[in-house]
């Protein structure tokens, strides 16, 4: 399988950052004590740092997304990047529940670094799976459901072969590639807009695969993408 971006993207979007990690033989079975623990810490670091803000939406990188999302036309009011809707839930006092380590790990490290995260099993990836806009006439199931939800024409979306892994760049994920319990082999990827996150993508890639390593073991590799390397 390769990864790819679509050179529209950086068209549209020259400074985008993707730290991508790909995972082999990992054990993402059972719940951790201590991965709970750290998004309790995290969620209250967030409280603290947000609550006071009149308009959190305007934190850099929230706002970066919001502009994104406009772009390729989807209201950010209505669609949310992945980050905004954990620091709403943080900041309502809603409680990250458990899912499976995988997505509890990347969960906290989008809450922690404010950067969305999302990943895909990749046994269920057919063919390449490529960041580009849409053509409109994907097949999409979101996470859950059973309808299909084609993306528009022009939308910013995860696909493969078979249709849409992720809708609204990082809004919402397909059932068909999503993680579970029996999932081996994955890719997560770690995003930001703008050049000024280039470090934080870094450090909060080494962290989320670090952490992956420790509590589901396997073997994780990671990588920098950005208009100068648009694949792997």
């Amino acid at each position: 399988m390769e990864f790819k971006i679509q050179k529209e993207i950086f068209d549209i979007f020259p400074d985008f950052i993707a730290g991508v990690i790909l995972l082999k033989n990992v054990d993402n079975r059972g719940e951790g004590a201590e991965i709970t623990q750290l998004l309790r810490e995290v969620e209250k670091e967030q409280i603290a740092k947000l609550s006071g803000l009149e308009n959190f939406g305007l934190h850099p990188q929230l706002n970066a997304w919001r502009m994104a999302y406009r772009k390729f036309g989807a209201d950010p009011h209505q669609y949310r990047c992945s980050a905004e809707a954990l620091v709403r839930r943080a900041l309502k006092g809603d409680q990250l529940r458990h899912i499976n380590k995988l997505v509890d790990l990347y969960n906290y490290i989008s809450l922690k670094y404010i950067l969305p995260v999302g990943g895909e099993d990749t046994n269920n990836i057919a063919g390449d799976l490529v960041l580009a806009f849409a053509d409109g006439a994907e097949p999409f199931i979101r996470l859950g459901g059973t309808e299909n939800e084609p993306p528009q024409k022009g939308e910013v979306v995860y696909k493969d072969n078979k249709g849409v892994a992720c809708r609204r760049w990082n809004w919402r994920e397909a059932d068909r590639t999503k993680l579970t319990e029996e999932t081996k082999n994955a890719i997560i990827v770690v995003e930001a807009l703008f050049p000024e996150t280039y470090e934080d993508v870094e450090i909060a890639t080494k962290d989320l695969a670090g952490l992956i390593q420790k509590y589901c073991g396997g073997e994780a590799s990671f990588y920098i993408l950005n208009k100068d390397k648009q694949a792997i």
